[in-house]
């Protein structure tokens, strides 16, 4: 999350921060550079690359646990690097027209979102390979890309009025569907690690909802609260999919479980039990806006940040479960208990113990200072134009280089061939159009893989 257009506490470094694809790593951006943290540890929290030759970073994204990292200054706002932060170079850069508002990047796909387009770029070699064009304005930057391989699905509003929301397939590099998601303009939205299911959340702030995919029909619905409006600023699944947290500008985190409804419970002859059953069949008889409010599920669990207004994203990471006892050599390190990740940019991480059985109240195990002055309440939580890219100049040779030798025409018709595509929005049924031939050399992605430079980009 970039907290660029947003007014930053004097007394905070962090531009920007983030968890990677599946949550094993957190990166931030700050006036003097930016860092990446593994999260294999609730204990212990040390950053493994720090890199400082860059200022004025307010967009990090790191593929997955690999070298490969894509970084935007603040300096240089139309400008993204591509990294292989371990060698300490370049693999490639692109230049673009107006101001970069978010990257995404899975292992088939790097999606850069600005305000009006969106380009989506074969992470092996670079290259563009259609371009969304015309794209009602989304000035936050508001997108989101699955991380699975094959359902590489990306989502972004397809309205400034009303919380449409537009998926498009980035490997058949069509459009899929539209869907009405909320009455208000979106305010988030997020793909589960599989991409079969997509949440979202409205700048109203009262709701969330997720929905299937590709049919887009509705799953679930939430209500995060009655009486307070709030700004979401993140929506993010569990590996495993079962659980969804968001938080937003109020100080608490909230928790859905996504499970559906089994076998009809047995009758509970309590006076709460027939309380509620009242309720509920009482609920068809009002009208259709306070029925649905009392059918909204309500959240599994909470916790609770330190005050309000903070500018944080959360996520919910597996971490090993230690023995009890160190020497029981019985004891293997093989389940994985979930827990509530909360990063702030005033410099704070927050690590949550969740009770995946009884929910309820979230219980803080550890804070960890990012950057910044030491966290002032962490005794306390303990206790309870056109947006087409530019040419980007360079005085490298590339004739010899790994961008030439992907770019390399075989034909005299190659270079219309290569050229990309342009689409528009979900209504005029686009159906897109694939790039250049196979690449020479392309890269292949894997954790800790090799990243062979391809020296300066130019489309």
């Amino acid at each position: 999350m970039s907290f660029l257009s947003q007014p930053v506490e004097h007394n905070s470094k962090l531009l920007f921060v983030n968890f990677n694809q599946d949550s094993s790593s957190l990166q931030t951006g700050s006036k003097t550079g930016f860092k990446l943290y593994p999260l294999n540890s609730v204990e212990n929290l040390e950053f493994t690359h720090e890199n400082n030759e860059r200022p004025n970073i307010h967009l990090v994204e790191r593929l997955f646990a690999s070298s490969l990292v894509a970084l935007v200054s603040s300096d240089h706002p139309r400008k993204l690097d591509v990294c292989h932060f371990k060698k300490g170079s370049e693999i490639c850069n692109y230049s673009y027209s107006n101001a970069i508002l978010a990257v995404k990047l899975n292992r088939m796909r790097l999606v850069v979102c600005l305000e009006e387009s969106l380009y989506i770029h074969n992470i092996r070699d670079m290259k563009v390979l259609h371009t969304i064009r015309d794209t009602p304005p989304n000035p936050k930057g508001i997108c989101a890309l699955s991380p699975h391989n094959e359902h590489a699905y990306l989502a972004y509003p397809g309205s400034v009025q009303t919380g449409e929301v537009q998926i498009f397939d980035t490997i058949a590099l069509r459009a899929v569907i539209n869907i009405s998601a909320h009455d208000n303009p979106l305010a988030a939205v997020a793909f589960n690690p599989q991409g079969t299911r997509l949440a979202t959340a409205s700048e109203k702030g009262t709701v969330i909802r997720i929905f299937s995919l590709p049919d887009g029909a509705k799953l679930f619905e939430f209500r995060r609260g009655l009486k307070r409006c709030a700004d979401i600023q993140c929506l993010a699944f569990s590996v495993d999919s079962v659980f969804l947290c968001t938080c937003s500008n109020t100080e608490t985190v909230h928790i859905f479980k996504l499970e559906e409804q089994k076998e009809k419970p047995q009758e509970d002859t309590s006076w709460m039990g027939i309380l509620n059953s009242t309720f509920r069949t009482s609920a068809s008889y009002l009208p259709a806006g306070i029925s649905d409010v009392m059918n909204q599920g309500r959240s599994f669990a909470t916790a609770r940040l330190p005050h309000a207004g903070l500018k944080s994203v959360c996520t919910i990471a597996p971490f090993h479960q230690s023995p009890i006892c160190p020497s029981d050599k019985s004891v293997e390190l093989l389940q994985k208990i979930p827990r509530l990740l909360v990063a702030t940019h005033e410099g704070h991480l927050y690590i949550y113990n969740i009770d995946p059985n009884e929910g309820g109240e979230c219980t803080l195990l550890r804070t960890h200072m990012l950057e910044g002055q030491p966290p002032e309440h962490a005794s306390l939580l303990e206790e309870g134009s056109s947006d087409r890219p530019l040419t980007q100049t360079g005085h490298h040779d590339e004739s010899s280089s790994y961008a030439a030798s992907v770019r390399r025409p075989q034909s005299s018709n190659s270079s219309e061939a290569m050229a990309p595509t342009d689409s528009l929005p979900y209504q005029d049924l686009m159906e897109g159009a694939v790039g250049g031939e196979e690449p020479i050399g392309a890269l292949r992605i894997h954790d800790d893989s090799e990243f062979p430079p391809m020296s300066h980009k130019s489309l």
